[in-house]
């Protein structure tokens, strides 16, 4: 059979019969490794640029402490979780998505939030935004969505067209955007804004029973915003405002702290939740699961070196420990294979070993060897296992518990919950806002969309918009018409 001139094909050029699902182990399953197309399509995303990150590059860090304030050990057996006033060393890398390493940090843009715990176990990663939901759902879309964001292969440029295109097309990121364009998309400083785990993870305690979880770092200094009129100023005045105001707070020993929160969901309750629970462009309402207070974030120092220690860290969110592992959330089990593969690709198979980047408490002990950056650390020791010469032997003892799957593999994408709804939640966030907070989230919105070149992709992205709720589409619409004349 040959291959159709507009068929989309892999690198080898067989035909893609899917390029927006993943293939996985039954309806809301975890991802498949033989879904070779969306291998293929995270590893050559990660290698398209050399040598900032793709993604989050622009970036800024501080090490500091966790405290643990309440006992968890019910829900899970992680041992720096293990008492209440134990304390683990932490990093934290504060960044913007979209720009490149040169670009301001006063911009509409969502904030990454990447936390390394230096635990007694070994390295914790959590990696994370500062909105608790994000703009797709599934990793084998998110090359395409970054590619929307970053400059035109044409033009040079930004383009709204390519950026309202895809959100038109993808009606699963009304809520994320509705987010992003609302108050809360330009913070006024990386001290003044939350933190979200954003994905769900498991923890299980010592009987080996599963919790699904929810991170939430809310920061004890106060949300703060700027306008788009005040990022424009300070992005032109200050490009470096949200690094030098995280550095100059610290160096004063003013010391940015978040109350750290989870919810807990027992993992019964997921199959017949009134939606996906897995799903990250929602979140868990706060009545059906309260946070809970579980420590206490402090930064108290800064790097030394910027390149060393800040654009040198690597965060993996398949870095766990045990009593906590990962989800069916299928962008976080893209993630579990793209970020480890990008590091690999950008700062080196043993990234992982450069201070910053080592574990504190615990050395690693693996049978890797060579490759750039090896200093022969492992001397004369074997490199292979099992072996007769006292080398490091398996725990037999899973980091997390196994979840349960059923159905045949394949591409669908097909609702399982009652409410898999691509807009509800938008629109309960437009409806929660006061008129002031509306009508900026409206001309924030009607601003970019009026760039827009195309009337059918301007008329698509507002009718998700229309169906978040009808007042929303309503008044984004006679917007942009009065900005388009």
């Amino acid at each position: 059979m040959t291959v159709e001139a507009q068929s989309l094909t892999t690198e080898s050029g067989a035909p893609v019969a899917d390029n927006q699902n993943s293939e996985t182990a039954g309806i809301g399953g975890p991802v498949l490794v033989q879904d070779q197309h969306l291998l293929e399509k995270l590893a050559h995303f990660n290698r398209e640029r050399i040598p900032e990150r793709i993604v989050h590059a622009r970036g800024a860090g501080a090490y500091g402490t966790f405290t643990v304030t309440a006992d968890v050990t019910k829900y899970t057996r992680a041992k720096f979780l293990s008492e209440v006033g134990r304390q683990t060393e932490v990093f934290l890398r504060f960044s913007t998505v979209a720009g490149n390493l040169g670009s301001a940090d006063a911009v509409r843009d969502p904030r990454g939030f990447a936390l390394k715990f230096y635990t007694e176990e070994g390295n914790y990663d959590l990696v994370g935004n500062n909105t608790p939901v994000f703009f797709i759902k599934d990793a084998i879309k998110f090359p395409d969505f970054i590619h929307t964001q970053k400059r035109d292969p044409y033009t040079g440029s930004q383009e709204a067209d390519n950026v309202w295109d895809f959100w038109g097309l993808s009606p699963e990121s009304t809520h994320q955007v509705t987010w992003l364009f609302g108050d809360r998309g330009i913070p006024a400083s990386y001290r003044h804004m939350n933190g979200y785990g954003s994905h769900t993870f498991q923890w299980n305690n010592e009987a080996g029973e599963v919790f699904w979880v929810k991170y939430h770092f809310k920061t004890d200094q106060g949300i703060k915003n700027l306008t788009s009129a005040q990022a424009a100023k300070l992005a032109g005045e200050d490009p470096d405002s949200h690094q030098r105001d995280l550095r100059e707070a610290i160096e004063r020993g003013e010391f940015p702290t978040w109350t750290v929160q989870v919810q807990i969901m027992p993992a019964a309750e997921a199959a017949n939740y009134r939606f996906n629970p897995f799903d990250l462009t929602k979140v868990w309402p706060h009545e059906d699961y309260p946070p809970i207070e579980i420590g206490k974030l402090e930064l108290n120092r800064n790097p030394e070196n910027i390149f060393a220690e800040v654009e040198q860290s690597i965060f993996s969110p398949a870095h766990f420990v045990p009593g906590i592992g990962p989800s069916p959330d299928k962008m976080l089990q893209g993630r579990l294979f793209a970020y480890g593969d990008a590091h690999r690709y950008r700062v080196g198979i043993n990234g992982d070993h450069l201070p910053v980047n080592r574990p504190h408490a615990t050395e690693a002990r693996t049978y890797g060897r060579d490759g750039v950056l090896y200093e022969g650390r492992h001397g004369r020791a074997k490199n292979y296992e099992p072996n007769s010469f006292g080398g490091p032997a398996q725990t037999d003892r899973p980091l997390w518990q196994p979840s349960a799957v059923t159905g045949y593999t394949g591409n669908d994408a097909a609702p399982s919950h009652a409410e898999d709804n691509d807009f509800v939640q938008a629109g309960n966030l437009y409806r929660l806002m006061s008129e002031d907070e509306k009508q900026r989230l409206i001309d924030n919105l009607a601003g970019f969309i009026a760039k827009v070149s195309h009337d059918d992709i301007a008329e698509r992205a507002i009718a998700n918009f229309r169906q978040a709720d009808e007042d929303y589409g309503k008044r984004l619409e006679a917007a942009v018409q009065a900005l388009r004349g």
